[in-house]
């Protein structure tokens, strides 16, 4: 197992990407906490790892990241528990894909405080509990660098963005300390967020999507949250020893042209 062991928190780990990484790190061994905002999510995300019959064990804590005192519930978890901290997953995040111009000021203020401040208090909180040899993966996305027609995301890039830049200098400034910062960057993956999302958008504007979809991503669809789950694994393995700094494309090859 590649990740015996290893104690693990995930942030938005409730569904989607984040779920599905703490799904196969479970398999691997890693004993895992999931942080969500939503405590019936966290309940039934809990049921469904437990009854994976996994080696590692499962723990849930609910808290609003986008807040101070979420935030510091989630360090006070791990300082409590008196054991070090392996790994760190900054999963959870928001996506407002509106028109700039209609962009305001309470989105723009929310995206960043989940997107880009809670990653960076969050992993800062965390470090006395961070030794040599940990690992530290932020999930960014391909919209930080390329944008689809049709599809405003100025808030999201930008925070993204924030986020790609943010993996790149704690992974400079800790890799001193032991410790490996890295990013994940999907491409378009089907998770609740981004039905949300695509769902609010015109009939029109969703077929346009669809066929966009198909014709733009060499491997023919979108990824599943499982998709990222082999990357989250390598990454905060000891394979990745001497890996720190990178922003990982997985996304079926739409960032390769």
């Amino acid at each position: 197992m590649r990740l015996h062991g290893k104690r693990t928190l995930i942030t938005g780990g409730s569904d989607g990407i984040g779920l599905a990484i703490a799904e196969a790190f479970l398999h691997e061994g890693a004993d895992v906490l999931i942080v969500g905002r939503d405590a019936g999510k966290l309940d039934t995300a809990r049921q469904k790892l437990t009854a994976l019959g996994s080696i590692g064990m499962v723990a849930t804590l609910s808290a609003d990241l986008a807040t101070s005192p979420g935030l510091a519930a989630v360090v006070e978890q791990a300082k409590e528990s008196g054991r070090p901290l392996d790994v760190l997953v900054n999963n959870a995040g928001v996506a407002y894909l509106v028109p700039f111009e209609s962009v305001s000021e309470a989105q723009f203020q929310h995206s960043f405080a989940l997107n880009v401040t809670a990653a960076f208090f969050l992993t800062q909180g965390l470090l006395p509990h961070l030794g040599a040899g940990a690992s530290v993966i932020n999930i960014s996305s391909y919209f930080a660098n390329k944008m689809i027609p049709k599809r405003p995301s100025s808030l999201y890039s930008l925070s993204k963005g924030a986020l790609n830049s943010l993996t790149k200098s704690l992974a400079f400034e800790l890799g001193p300390r032991g410790i490996r910062v890295n990013a994940i960057a999907p491409g378009t993956v089907d998770t609740a967020m981004r039905r949300k999302t695509v769902d609010n958008l015109p009939a029109e504007a969703q077929a346009e999507l669809k066929a966009y979809v198909e014709r733009s991503y060499p491997l023919g669809r979108i990824g599943r949250p499982d998709d990222l789950a082999g990357m989250a694994v390598y990454l905060a393995s000891d394979e990745a020893g001497w890996t720190s700094g990178g922003i990982f494309a997985v996304d079926g090859g739409y960032t390769a042209g």
